[in-house]
């Protein structure tokens, strides 16, 4: 999952607020870091959106 799916998963929010979240020490570490971005394992993510955002 790169940034703009996890900017989609997050409801749309900004890519700045993106990059903020991404860059927090409880936010799973990317497994690549590419030319297009960094990419994270989808099921990490959602597990901290589980953990993070309840709905």
């Amino acid at each position: 999952m790169g940034a703009h799916e996890v900017r989609l998963r997050l409801g749309g929010v900004s890519r700045q607020r993106v990059y903020q979240i991404t860059h927090r020490s409880d936010f799973p570490a990317p497994v690549a870091d590419l030319v297009q971005g960094k990419v994270w394992l989808g099921d990490d993510v959602e597990g901290w959106i589980a953990r993070h955002r309840p709905a």
